[in-house]
Parts: structure tokens; sequence; C-alpha cells
């Protein structure tokens, strides 16, 4: 049985101590990358971009970007659903602040103690983090 697939686009800004930047959306419990899914036409990076700003208010250029990885995941949030998503890393360029429908933002530590980080992040994004040269972006 297939599962139904939410192509999305995320930036993973990472502070000197390695913890990185996640958001809790709305109504739910998971904290996951700033990021969401394109609109018609949009590339990849061009969604992260546009999530980043209308999200946590971050503005970035599409040169900013470095590209993390892309891969498959459960969705967090949408049951039987499966991500497929291209993350990328960038510097934060500013103050993060909760927008849009964010309810909460949290420097989450790549050991993830609390447990509660959506599966992208905890089964991919994270590992990808750990092999870059400096263990951060």
């Amino acid at each position: 049985m297939s599962h139904p697939v939410i192509t999305v686009s995320a930036v993973a800004f990472v502070r000197g101590d390695g913890d990185v930047l996640t958001v809790r959306k709305k109504g739910t419990s998971r904290f996951m990358l700033p990021g969401g899914k394109p609109e018609p036409g949009e590339s990849a990076a061009e969604a992260a971009v546009r999530e980043v700003r209308e999200e946590v208010g971050i503005v970035l250029a599409h040169s900013e970007l470095r590209l993390l990885g892309a891969w498959e995941a459960d969705a967090a949030n949408e049951p039987g659903h499966i991500l497929d998503a291209t993350v990328f890393t960038a510097d934060l360029t500013g103050i993060p602040i909760a927008a849009a429908e964010i309810a909460e933002l949290r420097w989450s530590s790549q050991a993830d103690p609390l447990g509660d980080l959506a599966p992208l992040l905890r089964d991919r994004v994270i590992p990808a983090l750990a092999q870059l040269p400096d263990r951060r972006v």
C-alpha cells in the first residue's frame, strides 16, 4: 500500500553550540525545521526561502542556501503520509521570530533529549549534520 507523499523544503540553522533552530506549528506537538510545501512552479530553494521568511522572519537569498540532502521520512503531523523533503543549511542572518502558523521557536539539541523532534529531523537531518566537517553549518 502506498502512502500519500507531501513535498517540502526546509532550512537547518545551526548555532555555534550545535543546537538547531526548530519550530512547532500551532496545534501540533513535534518540533521541526522551518519550511513547508512549495507553491506551484516554485523550486525547492524558492520554497525554502519563502517559508523561512513567512515562518521565522529570516530573509535569505537563494545563493545563501547550501544543499544538505533530500530524503523521505514519515510526516510528523499527517499520519500515514510520507515527506519528500529537500533540506538546506544557511547562516542565520537575523533574529528568528514565530510568525504565520508557528506557535513556538526553540533551539533544539542534536541529541534530542526531549524526544519531540519530527522524524525527518531526528532520523535524516541530524545524522547528516553530524557528518559535516565542523558538525554544524
